[in-house]
């Protein structure tokens, strides 16, 4: 079992930047996936970005344009997600999730590949 406590959100001007972290409890293997979601009101929950708990490659929602960035720190069991030039659009809960044994051909950007979730934490970027 893994749990998942996010942090790092909070009130933000447009332009400006925070950065989420999400820790993870329980034992991460090497074959793990872990992402990054948001819901913003009125509105289906979104795929932001994801990496692998080993290896470098990351993905992210084309939306981006590169923007944010997601990393992770295998010894703190922590992935970050650094958010810059932020806009109000990107006002959301964001939420951490953790995928188990994924295959080669996981769908990074499915929600429900997903196994273990964390509670969220609220961002809001004000205009």
């Amino acid at each position: 079992q893994v749990q998942l406590v996010e942090s790092g959100g909070g009130l933000v001007q447009a332009g400006g930047s925070l950065r989420l972290a999400c820790a993870a409890s329980g034992r991460i293997f090497s074959n793990y996936a872990m992402g990054w979601f948001r819901q913003a009101p009125g509105k289906e929950r979104e795929f932001v970005a994801a990496i692998k708990w080993s290896g470098y490659t990351t993905y992210y929602t084309d939306s981006l344009n590169g923007r944010f960035t997601i990393s992770r720190d295998n010894a703190k069991n922590t992935v970050y997600l650094q958010m810059n030039s932020l806009k109000p659009e990107d006002t959301a809960v964001y939420y951490c999730a953790a995928a188990q044994n994924v295959p080669v051909l996981f769908r990074f950007s499915n929600a429900y590949g997903y196994d273990f979730w964390g509670q969220g934490t609220q961002v809001t970027v004000s205009s």
